[in-house]
């Protein structure tokens, strides 16, 4: 327990409504878990627009609307926080604002681009290096969302040890086994007829989707009933992606569905004959996780976050066309299915929202007592 009450702000600017992808949703999920398990303190959620949050706001909480038209963070939020000084800040995204009073601790997801610079526009990949350099430079505790993160940390910025906790996600309560009636239903939503192995995520170069398109080919070829469906929004860079799909000999059976709402989500994972990650880097991967708790196999990459946080997928080198199609055959066959499920199931029960939000809450309460003492 905290010597005392505090008052604990959150850059809430990334929970408001719209299409979540990972950071979003964690942003979403964190602050609710927060809000839930750490009642003795109160939070003032900071908001870069006029806008109602997707949450049950409790009486401990309290909403700052500051719209302002740029660089919200460094600028508008800076000034909010020298104006009215809270206890601790917590950055669930990444960037600390340049003139925060007081601790700071934030949550760094990945370094995708330290591997991979070729799959980000140059001006992202500056600011990217610039403010994940900041951030942890001037954070007073910084959580990393799995072992992996951390040590990229530890090897690209040389964060003290000291100041990481590792706190993996949660996967949300609704991602279970749907009845078939709900799959028929997200079948006929999407045009979804035959098996389909399936992808969520950006559509985006580091997401590997041109390998997975010629995966598919390949398995294809003898499974005339087989789709590929890519489930995710336009990310930067995804010409050479949907070239791929537009020219290839089964591009009739590849079906780029964009943007999924996370309500359609569970059954169309559930309807899944496998679903597949094969990403060139991933700092953490929920997609895995929501596919496992939903009952299906998964075929992840052997990079990044993956083999850490799928545990039970199949693993595959994802710069290999053939092992990745091998990889997807296989989880395709009934007897390996059972066994996949049977292991995602009991995996993914393991990543709970209310322990990543009792962790963070121990993290950002850790955090106060060291600025508090700093200051005396």
């Amino acid at each position: 327990m905290p010597d005392r009450s505090l008052y604990i702000g959150i850059d809430a600017s990334r929970i408001l409504p719209g299409r979540l992808t990972g950071t979003e949703r964690y942003s979403l999920r964190i602050t609710e878990a927060l809000l839930t398990v750490g009642t003795e303190h109160r939070y003032r959620l900071y908001l870069n627009r006029e806008k109602a949050v997707p949450i049950a706001l409790p009486p401990h909480a309290e909403l700052c609307s500051i719209p302002f038209p740029r660089l919200w963070t460094h600028a508008r939020l800076s000034v909010e926080l020298r104006r009215r000084p809270v206890d601790v800040l917590f950055v669930p995204a990444h960037v600390v604002p340049l003139f925060a009073p007081g601790p700071v601790v934030v949550t760094i997801h990945d370094l995708g681009y330290r591997y991979e610079p070729e799959a980000h526009p140059w001006h992202s990949r500056l600011y990217l290096e610039w403010s994940t350099r900041w951030s942890v430079r001037r954070a007073t505790r910084v959580i990393a969302i799995s072992e992996t993160t951390r040590n990229d940390l530890l090897r690209f910025y040389r964060v003290p040890e000291e100041k990481i906790r590792v706190i993996p996600h949660g996967v949300d309560p609704h991602f279970t086994p749907q009845p078939l009636e709900a799959q028929h239903r997200a079948r006929g939503r999407y045009g979804l007829r035959g098996p389909y192995v399936l992808y969520v995520g950006t559509i985006q170069p580091r997401k590997n989707l041109v390998r997975l398109v010629r995966a598919f080919e390949r398995l294809a070829d003898h499974e005339p009933d087989l789709e590929l469906v890519l489930a995710g929004s336009r990310g930067w860079l995804a010409e050479p992606i949907e070239q791929a799909v537009a020219t290839s000999r089964h591009s009739q059976r590849i079906r780029l569905l964009g943007y999924v709402p996370e309500d359609d989500l569970p059954a169309l994972y559930s309807a899944a004959a496998v679903v597949t990650l094969p990403s060139l880097y991933e700092g953490f991967g929920l997609p895995a996780l929501e596919a496992m708790a939903c009952g299906v196999p998964v075929v992840a990459s052997a990079r990044g976050a993956l083999p850490e946080i799928a545990g039970p997928a199949l693993m595959v080198d994802p710069l290999d066309v053939d092992a990745l199609a091998a990889a997807l055959r296989q989880a395709l066959d009934p007897g390996v299915q059972q066994q996949l499920v049977a292991a995602g199931l009991e995996h993914a029960r393991r990543f709970r929202w209310e322990a990543a939000g009792r962790a963070t809450l121990d993290v950002l309460e850790e955090a106060a007592r060291v600025g508090h003492r700093s200051a005396t």
